[in-house]
């Protein structure tokens, strides 16, 4: 299922606080199956991007469509609710997305909420809560007495739990430790491989981006300014240069190897593997 902005402009309100035009005439298409990274300065528009993809930011220009289905600024509710069922969202601190009295209630709430008997969605919480990697008797718990690491694996699990064609993840990585947040992001990988699931993430760690990712959106002021493949992005200096983007570490690495012994890799290297690979061809070691 891809997704596919048509001159999209939105503007985003909460009461009398409005912030205009944080999407401004967005054209671009994510296709089905891939694992796209949208990154950007603080205020770029990445999380307006992402809440357009599933009716929780409606254009007041253009339209969003998501395979068949079309978010614009006429959509009623019973549409925005089947968009939802197929584009799963999860947020940046699970603690938003979680409020039930156990973990199984509110792995529960969304299947039951879309017509699935009671039993038959105990069955597809204790299948979705080993798929992110933890244990049937977390079902138990509350939710607020787990782990960080623990709350951000149940929500994936509430939103896996409806069997979303899309998800869309604001910073998953956020407030875990390296070996928590590299759990997080190979399972995502692994979904997106496996299954088919085409995965849309904002984050601000391009070795994350570099190492799990197949295009990279940039955007600047609620408009998209590149959208590429993610070793086509990397591999353009004055891009990067031009919005102030990091590179990943194992490139950081190469271009300042490359610059002290005056020879150029065969390519472009964005992992550690890769560029070990590199040097041996280059014979530098």
């Amino acid at each position: 299922m891809e997704i596919v902005f048509n001159d999209v402009s939105a503007d985003f309100q909460i009461g009398p606080i409005r912030s205009p035009l944080v999407l401004h005439a967005i054209n671009m298409k994510i296709k089905s199956g891939s694992f796209t990274a949208v990154v950007g300065h603080t205020g770029a528009g990445k999380s307006s991007l992402l809440k357009a993809m599933n009716g929780l930011l409606i254009p007041h220009e253009g339209r969003v469509l998501v395979g068949n289905m079309i978010i614009d600024r006429n959509i009623n509710k019973k549409d925005l609710k089947g968009i939802r069922k197929k584009v799963g969202m999860v947020f940046q601190f699970p603690e938003s997305q979680l409020f039930a009295e156990t973990v199984e209630k509110d792995i529960c709430f969304g299947p039951t909420n879309f017509g699935v008997s009671k039993n038959q969605a105990k069955e597809i919480a204790r299948n979705v809560i080993k798929m992110v990697g933890l244990e049937v008797d977390i079902l138990t718990k509350s939710p607020f007495s787990i782990s960080g690491g623990q709350k951000r694996r149940v929500a994936l699990a509430g939103v896996l739990a409806m069997k979303p064609d899309i998800l869309i993840l604001d910073e998953p990585g956020a407030g875990l430790d390296p070996h928590g947040k590299k759990e997080i992001l190979t399972l995502l990988k692994n979904w997106n491989q496996n299954h088919g699931l085409t995965i849309v993430l904002v984050t601000h760690d391009m070795d994350d981006v570099a190492l799990y990712t197949d295009d990279i959106i940039i955007m600047e002021k609620g408009k998209i300014v590149v959208h590429d493949e993610t070793r086509k992005v990397f591999s353009n200096n004055e891009l990067l240069n031009r919005y102030s983007l990091d590179v990943p570490d194992a490139r950081r690495l190469q271009l300042k190897i490359e610059d002290e012994i005056g020879v150029n890799f065969p390519y472009i290297c964005l992992s550690v593997d890769e560029l070990a690979d590199a040097l041996i061809e280059a014979d530098v070691v």
